[in-house]
């Protein structure tokens, strides 16, 4: 898997950083987020990079790869928000929250690592374009079940489609920094 794994870690370790940083400034005032709230963060974010990948003009000077790095954090929010519920009040230590954080990412590792075998690295020729739009199908498809009370007949959960976007995210920026 040439040097996915490494890389995978690089770009996280940086979402992580500012994850941590957040949580020194503001606490965990993200517990009170819904569900649906953290996915509307999604896709705004996700709709942004399209709209930067689209567009010539840009009248905010921060780039996809911030937004990218946004899907991610939000992302494991949702999934750490699936575990623990929604709280009503900030209840987690910056430690607690980066130990879920770690935990997440871990498992989520995982599914890409076994993922990545079985397609073989595909998404090495995969245009950061068609990630983007894999992500707005991820975030759509995820709003669909929400609407859904959380009821699908055959689909998987909530929780493989925010790992989807995480890793989908992931890729989108080590394509990045092999073409910086």
């Amino acid at each position: 898997m040439r040097n996915t794994s490494q890389q995978y870690d690089g770009v996280i370790a940086a979402c992580r950083s500012l994850f941590v940083n957040k949580m020194t400034d503001y606490g965990s005032a993200w517990r009170i987020l819904r569900l649906p709230s953290l996915t509307d963060q999604i896709f705004i974010k996700a709709q942004r990079i399209r709209s930067l990948q689209e567009n010539e003009v840009r009248k905010v000077n921060e780039g996809e790869a911030s937004e990218f790095v946004g899907i991610i954090n939000y992302s494991i929010m949702a999934l750490i928000q699936l575990e623990l519920g929604v709280a009503e009040q900030p209840d987690l230590d910056t430690a607690k929250a980066t130990r879920l954080y770690d935990a997440k990412i871990s498992e989520t590792k995982q599914l890409m690592e076994a993922k990545n075998h079985d397609y073989g690295e595909a998404w090495r020729d995969m245009r950061i374009s068609s990630l983007t739009d894999l992500i707005l199908q991820k975030v759509l498809r995820v709003k669909q079940i929400e609407d859904n009370k959380g009821k699908t007949l055959v689909s998987e959960g909530i929780d493989a489609n925010y790992q989807d976007m995480i890793n989908y995210s992931v890729f989108a920026l080590i394509h990045m920094g092999e073409t910086a």
